[in-house]
């Protein structure tokens, strides 16, 4: 568990500028902030992978440097996960990429819900390093479920879950479900859901409003 949030950052500055209506009509920066927030997760994430030496040539001299043992597989959930994975991707550039539809089907009860996975583009992540990006972490269900369907026939040897702002209810569903080889890495542990299974105070719809509202 990565609580990126505990202290004050720049990283906070931009989790609260995500929650704030005033800014939230301005969808070009509601997105950066987003990209902003991926960027430092990267960040944070490439202080525990592994690195493997490897001399290069300067104008003055050869040296050593220091490079990815190995290439992670990004995986975002669509569609609020696009600026997300921008971010994450613009840090962990040479990443192999995945994708992955999952949301919410309403009951007719217009109460309960369950989740729908329909689209799935991904390469090979057997053995490999596999990050989830995602903001929201409410209920833990649509990462579930998209873990389930990624390691139908594949097993990754690594799993890192990458949240702008998750529940503690969603955080302990995932902690009973997922392998020990996972890390969550969070900006910001929120107070809880409310009777709707939405973060508190979390901010919104992340989907509506980085790209508008759907039907």
């Amino acid at each position: 568990m990565h609580h990126l949030g505990k202290n004050n950052s720049i990283l906070q500055v931009f989790v609260d500028e995500l929650r704030n209506e005033a800014l939230q009509k301005d969808r070009m920066r509601f997105r950066k902030n987003i990209e902003r927030i991926g960027e430092i997760l990267a960040y944070e994430f490439s202080k525990t992978t592994t690195y493997q030496k490897q001399e290069i040539q300067t104008p003055l001299a050869k040296t050593n440097s220091f490079v990815f043992k190995e290439q992670p597989v990004i995986c975002s959930i669509l569609r609020a996960g696009i600026a997300l994975h921008h971010g994450v991707l613009s840090y962990l550039d040479q990443a192999d990429n995945a994708f992955i539809s999952a949301y919410r089907k309403m009951h007719e009860n217009g109460h309960d819900f369950h989740i729908e996975v329909e689209y799935l583009a991904t390469p090979k992540i057997n053995q490999r390093i596999l990050i989830i990006a995602d903001p929201m972490l409410a209920t833990g269900n649509s990462i579930w479920e998209v873990y389930q369907t990624l390691t139908k026939k594949e097993q990754p040897k690594e799993i890192h879950i990458f949240a702008i702002v998750a529940a503690p209810e969603g955080i302990a569903f995932l902690k009973t479900k997922l392998p020990e080889n996972t890390h969550l890495w969070i900006a910001k542990i929120d107070e809880g859901l409310n009777q709707k299974a939405y973060i508190l105070p979390g901010l919104g719809d992340a989907g509506d409003l980085a790209y508008g509202e759907k039907l």
